[in-house]
């Protein structure tokens, strides 16, 4: 992503926060008193998420090293119409913190949050209802967490989960971020202390319009997923039974699609932990996936795609997805070698996006097993920018 520089985009920012339309320069009641942060289990910020329409998001870290302040972090697009991805990444903000991005459930309007560095104590944002072609800037007063779902759209509102565990919420364009939850709070709730929160780890709408939290539990069987019901968070998790009622559960991701919420699902530690999948129309009857073994295996990258499809990347190059409710998961193909993250499109296929320094290399997977590269992108970066 090109920037200017840190120094530049703050002061940007800060002229014209109190006059942005689409989101407020501030959230709205009393400052909570302080809390320890709670223990959140992360998932990597990379990803691709489906769009309303049938496009297709994709995050990525690209640059060079994270400690040299030569990373970016940057956004692709792949119209429903088109084979080929551009790069919409919004400008104006240096964003080696990281992106975290929200495809809307409803409407046509995409969120971008980008996480604080070199300083910054605040999340700028960006939405866009024109696949990335502009975007109205706006800034979250807080940092957000450094997980993927750390944002969430529902048709011109917004969810914030922040990195001190609180979630905030702005409805559409005019009103004040207003709190949700404080830290800790829905671990305080019968549901949360029945579900032994150790972190909150996503945010989601559900297609009734309802916030969703996701969380890691600490007791067993246990799926720490939680609906704000009235002024209360209630239980909303899929009901788990057999092996994995005797075994923690950490939610690494709640991703809200077209069709609905998905949500990844970690069970077990060490060298028998499985992943699963869990899709909800309504957030709170589930269809739950069989899990497939990962053991120690780390989760490198993950997203969804069209139809309820997800994918997830794991260390040592292995790909795994599964193509909605009632399906079983699959490995794929090896992917190309530099592959940082998967995009689903329609009928099964999948594309490959394999990153080298500033370019992005697209690959896509043949009916015959095999990946085609189809598409190179020379993304203009500027080394140095951000020190």
């Amino acid at each position: 992503m090109t920037t200017s520089g840190v120094r530049a985009a703050v002061s940007t920012l800060l002229a014209g926060s109190c006059l942005l339309a689409a989101v407020a320069c501030a959230s709205s009641g009393t400052t909570p008193a302080p809390a320890t942060p709670a223990r959140a289990v992360t998932s990597p910020l990379v990803t691709s998420m489906a769009a309303i329409g049938g496009g297709t998001w994709a995050v990525l870290e690209m640059g060079g090293s994270a400690a040299d302040e030569n990373n970016f972090w940057e956004l692709f697009s792949r119209p429903a119409t088109s084979a080929q991805w551009t790069l919409v990444t919004p400008p104006g903000v240096a964003d080696n913190g990281g992106l975290v991005a929200a495809a809307p459930a409803l409407g046509q309007q995409m969120g971008v949050a980008i996480r604080p560095s070199q300083g910054l104590t605040f999340s700028p944002t960006a939405e866009t209802s024109d696949n990335g072609k502009t975007w109205g800037t706006g800034l979250i007063d807080a940092a957000v967490a450094d997980v993927p779902d750390a944002i969430a759209s529902y048709n011109g509102r917004m969810l914030a989960l922040l990195s001190n565990g609180a979630i905030d919420q702005v409805d559409p364009p005019g009103t004040s971020w207003r709190r949700l939850a404080a830290p800790g709070a829905i671990g305080a709730t019968a549901a949360g202390q029945s579900c032994e929160i150790t972190g909150l780890t996503a945010v989601a709408f559900s297609t009734t319009t309802a916030p969703l939290a996701a969380a890691s539990c600490a007791k067993p069987g246990i799926a720490g997923v939680f609906v704000l019901d009235g002024t209360t968070w209630q239980a909303a998790g899929p009901a788990l039974t057999g092996a994995l009622a005797g075994q923690q559960i950490q939610v690494l991701r709640l991703t809200g699609t077209p069709a609905g919420d998905i949500a990844l699902l970690r069970a077990g530690t060490g060298s028998t932990a499985s992943l699963l999948a869990a899709w909800t129309s309504d957030g709170t009857h589930w269809t739950v996936s069989s899990p497939f073994t990962v053991g120690t295996g780390t989760v490198t990258a993950s997203g969804t795609g069209p139809g309820g499809t997800a994918w997830v990347l794991l260390t040592g190059g292995r790909a795994e997805a599964v193509n909605g409710p009632g399906t079983a998961w699959h490995t794929l193909p090896a992917p190309p070698r530099g592959t940082a993250a998967l995009a689903a499109g329609p009928g099964g296929s999948f594309d490959a996006l394999a990153v080298s320094d500033a370019k992005l290399t697209v690959f896509q997977l043949s009916p015959q097993g095999s990946w085609t590269q189809t598409q190179v992108i020379n993304v203009p970066i500027q080394f140095g920018s951000s020190s």
